[in-house]
This record gives C-alpha cells, structure tokens and sequence, in this order.
C-alpha cells in the first residue's frame, strides 16, 4: 500500500467512520 500524507489518511478514516454509522442506522432501521 502506497505511503499517503496525513491529511489524506485522516480524510480516509472519516469517510470510513462516517459509512460506518450510514450502514449501521441503515440495518437498525431494516
């Protein structure tokens, strides 16, 4: 895996945290 800048990683981390909650209430509701 190629090395990325902080900024990059940390937006990356967010993105993932955020689908994370979107898939979670996804399945509380279903």
């Amino acid at each position: 895996m190629p090395c990325r800048p902080a900024g990059n990683g940390f937006a990356l981390i967010v993105v993932l945290f955020i689908l994370l909650i979107i898939v979670g209430t996804a399945f509380v509701k279903c």
